[in-house]
């Protein structure tokens, strides 16, 4: 069976489509997620596949704006002709390239970002603005995480993400964040920000909910 397409969705509103080329030899059909579904995962059945970071900077400023500072990082991407990164252009403010490897060449055009000659274990990190942050009810801002995604055919390879949130010490406090801590997904929170570590298959999306600490 032949890959069709690969599909990643980041939190600040970032979509990477890519035809992904490397075999599947590490996985079986038991780890491929169907449409509709989501599996937290406690070991990851693909370790050196893609992974994908992000850092979050959220300052006093963005609790005014929602704008928030990210960088975003693609890890250890497959062997491809041409990958097209498109970010939401109703959030973005700005967008640049911070660096890349193993990757013949990068071109920004408003909010799309077209790398050419990906080789086997490439990456690049993308530094964005964009207004991320959402104002709710009562003081409390949301930031969303996702939809983080995979695809492989008609469902969704594993793959591993790290979100890290940052702000000023004391500024802010997680009141809840969905989903809740599990196997796969877990959350570490900190009186200057947090950090999300998740291994899963299928479409993910969440949020942080944020508050002003009592």
């Amino acid at each position: 069976m032949r890959p069709r397409g690969l599909a990643w969705h980041a939190a600040v509103g970032l979509l990477l489509m890519a035809v992904m080329a490397r075999p599947l030899m590490a996985l079986d059909f038991s780890d491929i997620a169907r449409e509709g579904e989501l599996r937290f995962l406690t070991v990851n059945p693909d370790p050196e596949a893609y992974r994908y970071e992000a850092r979050v900077l959220v300052t006093m400023q963005s609790l005014e704006t929602g704008l928030v500072e990210s960088a975003t990082c693609h890890r250890r991407l497959d062997p491809i002709r041409k990958v097209v990164i498109a970010f939401n252009p109703d959030r973005l403010q700005t967008l640049s390239v911070a660096e890349f490897s193993g990757i013949g060449d990068v071109q920004i055009e408003g909010h799309l970002i077209t790398l050419t000659a990906v080789e086997r274990g490439a990456s690049i990190c993308i530094t964005v603005s964009s207004h991320a942050l959402d104002l709710g009810e009562a003081g409390v801002w949301r930031l969303h995480v996702g939809p983080l995604m995979r695809r492989y055919l008609d469902g969704y390879l594993p793959m591993a993400a790290r979100l890290t949130v940052s702000w000023p010490q004391g500024m802010l406090a997680v009141s809840s964040v969905a989903p809740v801590s599990q196997p796969g997904f877990m959350v570490a929170v900190h009186p200057d920000g947090a950090q999300i570590d998740t291994v899963f298959a299928g479409r993910f999306t969440g949020h942080l909910e944020l508050s002003r600490p009592q």
